[in-house]
């Protein structure tokens, strides 16, 4: 039995709310379980030095957690002068998952900028942010489209991630605090709509796992994408 009484292939519930920063061009505040991830897209007209005449644009992101995000205070960052390598690692894995679903050369030289920013943390902040982010990019891009700075949307898919581990011998789908902190292997999988893989990031925490169950854990992430991918859609209206 799941710490949450959830079946193995359960995700926990899902929710989704769009316009929840009034200022951005996209947002969408994502909840999973008690995750919830703010996600913010910001527009600018010009690119990295290193992009420039390139004729193509550039999509990245930024990630933070809140101090009580978590069950005890953490130091601001920004307070430290320095981001962890955690955080350089997670925001880097975001801006890599929504490059992976975006056509930057229909983009223009444009920098859209995601801020993810972690309100509760309770297990796949990472991937909650992922999900989360390609809806507040498809907000903004429908923004820009609106105010007839792009002729069309420039993505050419869609990009969720979850995580899955093996908690107590058994492959289970969307670990929260409680089953990540104590699973024998946890696993992040970044895929698109038409089956692709972006990334993955499997470790065993206690013993080693076999081929047999990381394919497990891949079913089970193909079965807990799918049902993001029609949770970005209705959060949408499509």
């Amino acid at each position: 039995m799941r710490p949450s009484g959830r079946a193995a292939d359960a995700l926990r519930n899902v929710s989704m709310t769009t316009g929840f920063s009034r200022h951005a061009e996209g947002s969408c505040l994502i909840r999973m379980g008690n995750t919830e991830v703010l996600c913010a897209a910001s527009v600018e007209s010009r690119v990295p030095p290193f992009m420039r005449n390139s004729g193509l644009g550039w999509v990245t992101a930024e990630y933070g957690m809140l101090p009580r995000a978590t069950h005890t205070r953490g130091d601001r960052e920004a307070a430290r002068g320095k981001q962890s390598g955690r955080t350089q690692e997670i925001q880097r894995l975001i801006g890599r998952s929504l490059r992976a679903v975006v056509d930057r050369k229909a983009m223009g030289e444009m920098s859209i900028t995601l801020d993810c920013d972690v309100l509760n943390a309770d297990g796949g902040t990472r991937c909650a942010a992922i999900t989360g982010s390609w809806v507040a990019l498809s907000l903004a891009f429908r923004h820009l489209v609106k105010m007839n700075v792009l002729s069309s949307i420039p993505l050419i898919g869609q990009v969720a991630a979850v995580s899955c581990g093996i908690f107590e011998g058994t492959a289970v789908l969307d670990l929260d605090y409680d089953e990540d902190s104590n699973a024998e292997a946890d696993s992040n999988f970044v895929m698109t709509s038409d089956g692709g893989l972006v990334e993955i990031q499997a470790t065993a925490e206690k013993t080693s796992f076999s081929d047999a169950q990381f394919f497990q854990l891949m079913g089970l992430a193909r079965t807990g994408t799918a049902a993001l991918f029609e949770a970005q859609l209705q959060a949408l209206g499509d």
